[in-house]
């Protein structure tokens, strides 16, 4: 079993494969999955797709990988009423929730101004693939599904090899194909607890995975303490009203047939309330999602689907 680790996408991976001669080596086949996805989709990169998209180029003729993760983005969009929504990042900033610098006052003016350019409704994918928006200040960013993407790409790959057996983990997100063979049984992965302590990890459960994929979303350190309520709250950006919503979900795990999938619903289940995100988990029968949420005295509470809880490791 051969194992590859390394730094990508912002953050750290590690996978592993097994190969029928040792010789056999696919770090650099790996590397260039990164590569692809990075001159795409990277909104680090000026000289990305993506990059020149947001800056109002519109010449780009956006590739296959581009326009496959768009296609997904979209679906989930519709699937969610528009919570999920990759245009929603003028906003997180603006509220002071982003990397970039908030506004001052925000108020229903402010508000109103951002929602001119935020929505997924504002953004199109053209028959000749060239990516059309009503607002030109429209800012797209696949951040929520591109790393789930981008496992699936290396997942792809392997299986181009005929490699049968592996765990891909990139940033937390995973996939897993065939058995961990260096135990004789299927792979397990662990899921954090929402209530972390700083120099330790804490694990809340185990869960075995064959040919599937997971991703998690959380807040486990963004929570804070509503003074009057006492509850518990994170605050998360609703792209519909433009304003922050409360909710007391701290973490989701979604498991999917692909990592893309398992990432975009795992980010729109963390956004909706309690009560709607099991409701989206009623119409979307493909996925299995354990919620932990916490009451007023900081206690968790755990929603799994039984299609998760078989998955348990008891």
């Amino acid at each position: 079993m051969k194992n590859e680790q390394g730094y990508a996408l912002g953050t750290t991976y590690n996978i592993k494969y097994e190969v029928d001669n040792d010789s056999i080596n696919l770090k650099q086949d790996i590397e260039d999955v990164f590569y692809l996805v990075n001159r795409s989709m990277s909104t680090y990169l000026p000289t990305s797709d993506i990059s020149k998209v947001n800056r109002g180029d519109t010449t780009v003729v956006v590739d296959e990988y581009f326009k496959e993760v768009y296609l997904k983005a979209k679906e989930v969009w519709r699937n969610s009423n528009g919570r999920f929504d990759p245009t929603v990042g003028a906003l997180v900033n603006a509220w002071g929730f982003g990397p970039e610098k908030a506004v001052n006052h925000m108020d229903s003016t402010k508000v109103d101004s951002i929602l001119e350019f935020t929505g997924f409704d504002k953004i199109f994918l053209s028959e000749d693939d060239h990516i059309v928006k009503s607002n030109p200040k429209v800012y797209l960013d696949f951040n929520a599904l591109a790393k789930g993407y981008t496992i699936d790409l290396i997942g792809r790959m392997f299986d181009s090899k005929g490699v049968k057996n592996y765990l891909i983990e990139l940033g937390g997100e995973i996939l897993s194909k065939g058995t961990n063979t260096q135990r004789v049984k299927e792979w397990v992965v662990a899921i954090d607890s929402p209530e972390q302590e700083d120099e330790k990890r804490v694990l809340i459960s185990k869960v075995k995975l064959h040919n599937k994929a997971m991703a998690t979303s959380g807040n486990y350190r963004k929570f804070r303490v509503d003074k009057e309520s006492g509850d518990m709250y994170v605050h998360t950006i609703d792209p519909i009203s433009g304003y922050p919503q409360k909710s007391n979900v701290l973490s989701v795990s979604v498991i999917a047939n692909t990592c893309m999938e398992a990432d975009a619903y795992a980010t729109a289940l963390m956004v909706m309330p309690l009560d709607k995100a099991k409701a989206l988990l009623k119409t979307q029968t493909q996925l299995e999602a354990y919620i932990i949420s916490a009451d007023k005295d900081g206690d968790l509470n755990e929603y799994r689907t039984s299609g998760f809880e078989s998955l348990l490791l008891k």
